[in-house]
């Protein structure tokens, strides 16, 4: 079995020398892309994610803001196709601590909405169409590097989470809780403004 997986996030965060009053945009972008080769049937899973925020820096250590995400992806198993749309909105707070003029480190914690859709075709025929509402919640730990004049680069690799789904054609409710230190790795470019 052979796996890619690769993972591109583009931020535009806080700025460790930020002040109370200022306005935080950004966002990450993620991709990732998996093939599975068996002998009866291979299957290949593809997924885009694109996740803004606004935000307004209250305090010298704290932003709160709203945050969006949507992710699209599609899978192809043999003469089957899946296609799932997920959106999310919420809230999130940011604390920042400064290390010295170069680095702080900073935690997300976000929670709020999510809604999904998921269509399965066979044949070019569509099987079934599901829908499904829930929430979210998320800590994520990062690493800031102050590059030049407020830009500079955002580093994270992972957090924790919980998530549900309640589907609306079954008696389906899904939960999952999780945590994925070392699993995933972010970077991203920042400016509060």
């Amino acid at each position: 079995m052979k796996k890619m997986l690769l993972i591109l996030a583009l931020a535009m965060v806080s700025f460790a020398n930020a002040q109370k009053g200022t306005i935080l945009v950004g966002g990450n972008i993620g991709y990732t892309s998996e093939k599975i080769d068996r002998e009866i049937a291979s299957a290949k899973n593809n997924v885009f994610e694109f996740s803004p925020k606004v935000g307004y820096q209250f305090h010298d250590n704290w932003t709160a803001g709203v945050e969006f995400s949507v992710e699209s992806s599609k899978t192809n198993l043999g003469e089957g196709e899946g296609k799932s749309n997920t959106f999310k909105t919420g809230a999130f707070v940011r604390y920042t601590m400064p290390l010295n003029e170069t680095f702080s480190v900073f935690a997300d914690l976000g929670a709020g909405f999510q809604n999904q859709k998921i269509k399965n075709y066979e044949n070019g025929s569509l099987v079934s169409d599901n829908k499904a509402d829930g929430f979210y919640t998320g800590l994520t730990p990062a690493l800031f590097i102050n590059m030049k004049k407020g830009f500079g680069l955002n580093f994270s690799i992972g957090g924790l989470g919980y998530e549900t789904l309640s589907y609306d054609n079954d008696d389906v409710d899904y939960s999952k809780f999780f945590v994925n230190f070392g699993k995933t790795v972010n970077i991203g470019i920042s400016k509060n403004f």
